[in-house]
């Protein structure tokens, strides 16, 4: 794998700034470094347990069999065309006073009969994440282990992580994972078919990792601010979609 260390650039860029098209200069399986000790990785393609979880993850996140909240926008083809766009969360949801639920929950996917394939593909995708973080990032892996302690097992979804968000065609703004827990890292996992963009913008390292299907990123969400470039199908029915497990601190134990 080839080391990356990574250094500050200047930049303009700032919170709820559109990401625009930005070619990946990150193409290859990778090791990231800041200053000098490793804190991340890419691999253009996951094992092939792994590449077997998410194909069925996605399959079912795509049918009806998934509750999840849906949007339309254009795609940017033309400036008109429209491309479905849906998010589906499980796992552990922190309490948000502001709409009323002041409690921890999990979320209801988790009871939905239909759901149960997905979910239960996702849990072992985690699982699996967490044993390839520990190969490739073992010192990362115990000190998230640890952090984990922290966590009643209620929270949490698999080993290293209490929550996931399945995002499909959705290109985020430029934002900072301030809720996770500092320390820790988020897994971001591609699922890709007759699409161009949707690749991983750092700016504060000039880095952009090139998504590819069934490709996984290993980063500490919480360090930078990052963007999602324009996903633009290619074809009829193309989508990037993104399988992303991460740790919240609101689950933490005082």
């Amino acid at each position: 794998m080839k080391r990356i260390d990574l250094v500050q650039v200047n930049h303009s860029v700032k919170v709820g700034d559109i990401c625009p098209k930005i070619e990946p200069n990150v193409c290859e399986d990778s090791v990231f470094y800041l200053d000098g000790q490793p804190i991340g990785f890419y691999l253009t393609k996951m094992p092939d347990k792994m590449c077997g979880l998410a194909d069925l993850a996605n399959a079912e996140l795509r049918s009806k069999n998934v509750p999840k909240s849906v949007m339309t926008r254009s795609s940017g083809i033309h400036g008109k065309d429209a491309v479905a766009q849906f998010s589906t969360i499980i796992g552990a949801i922190p309490a948000r006073p502001h709409m009323r639920r002041n409690y921890n929950s999990v979320s209801s996917v988790h009871s939905c009969k239909t759901a149960q394939t997905f979910v239960k593909a996702m849990w072992m995708l985690a699982i699996e994440s967490g044993k390839l973080i520990e190969e490739i990032l073992p010192k990362q892996y115990q000190e998230q282990v640890e952090l984990f302690k922290r966590v009643d097992s209620k929270w949490k979804f698999g080993e290293l992580f209490t929550s996931s968000i399945s995002n499909y065609n959705i290109s985020a703004a430029y934002h900072k994972d301030t809720g996770n827990i500092v320390g820790a890292v988020n897994v971001i996992i591609c699922k890709k078919h007759n699409s161009t963009g949707g690749d991983l913008s750092v700016p504060d390292y000039g880095a952009t990792i090139g998504q590819r299907d069934n490709s996984i990123l290993v980063y500490p969400a919480w360090r930078n601010v990052h963007g999602v470039t324009p996903i633009v199908p290619t074809h009829e029915g193309g989508y990037r979609n993104s399988l992303v497990f991460y740790p919240l601190k609101a689950f933490l134990n005082k």
